[in-house]
């Protein structure tokens, strides 16, 4: 059955129509970025009454600063990390709730309300957890005979922002994983198990395949998340600190550019932000989507 096709008697009320969101895109996006391509190649004096054409010397300055080498290695950690706990606990999740429990409607409500919490918030519930002085989290593990002080150990607070992050992305990857199990066909699960095939190998050689499309999408959205949509939680908990522990690349954009008012640095770090997080995406397009199967 083929889809019923809509023809507009005027030829300019198409383009009236997409009018809005062109403009919104060249106002928020288009231009801001073309901002940040042109003040990449620039210098600007500390009152900004001069700029300097400079070429690529701002990009050359970077790619030497032994700072940006560590904030490049430290957000190849936390993306990765951010993706994979977040993934596989709400994966976890969701084979839960798609059992037959009587509370699975609670249940999901629960771990869907922390994906209405701002980032900020969530960095400042969990800097009250962890805080070496007043937090639960430190007076359990010392317990454990665990010091816990991620104001001057720096792996310390990579790991506690790594885990705000990854909770705050749960609730969001567990809704589409739970519309991904609920889309499995039961009738291929009953025959996988009437052959005899255990809930392992049934999970793994029948489920997640189908799966295998949600989980893509997420893979993108996931590491598009860490590498964007982090800063407020790092400005919250951390602040990149200690000694530049976690001093991700979206937050060294703006502690060099308003902070330390080199805008220049800080519009060629944006850039190639930006351009890597293009390749990832490219990358995953071109060589991972060939082995899923839709």
């Amino acid at each position: 059955m083929q889809a019923k096709r809509t023809i507009f008697p005027n030829k300019i009320l198409p383009y009236w129509l997409l009018l809005p969101q062109l403009v919104i895109t060249i106002i928020f996006f288009i231009w801001p970025a073309a901002q940040a391509v042109k003040s990449s190649f620039e210098r600007e004096d500390p009152f900004g009454f001069r700029t300097t054409f400079i070429w690529f010397e701002n990009y050359t300055r970077l790619f030497g600063d032994p700072l940006y080498l560590n904030s490049l290695w430290k957000t190849g950690l936390f993306a990765v990390c951010v993706t994979a706990l977040s993934m596989g606990i709400s994966l976890l999740l969701a084979i839960a709730v798609n059992r037959a429990i009587k509370t699975s409607r609670v249940y999901t409500t629960m771990l869907v309300w922390p994906y209405a919490v701002a980032p900020v918030v969530v960095g400042i519930l969990w800097w009250f957890m962890f805080n070496p002085t007043i937090g639960i989290a430190p007076y359990i593990l010392r317990g454990l005979g665990i010091s816990w002080n991620h104001r001057v150990d720096g792996t310390q607070a990579m790991i506690l922002v790594i885990i705000a992050a990854s909770w705050k992305q749960i609730s969001y990857n567990f809704l589409f994983f739970v519309a991904g199990l609920q889309s499995v066909p039961h009738s291929l699960v009953e025959a996988a198990a009437i052959d005899g095939a255990g809930p392992f190998k049934r999970f793994w050689t029948i489920v997640f395949p189908l799966l295998a499309p949600t989980t893509f999408f997420l893979l993108i959205v996931n590491i598009n998340y860490a590498m964007f949509d982090t800063f407020g939680l790092i400005d919250a908990t951390t602040q990149g600190g200690p000694a530049q522990a976690t001093n991700i690349l979206v937050y060294k954009v703006y502690s060099d550019g308003f902070l330390g008012l080199n805008i220049g640095s800080s519009s060629a770090q944006s850039v190639v932000l930006m351009l890597i997080v293009i390749a990832l995406t490219a990358i995953q397009f071109r060589f991972v989507e060939r082995r899923i199967q839709y």
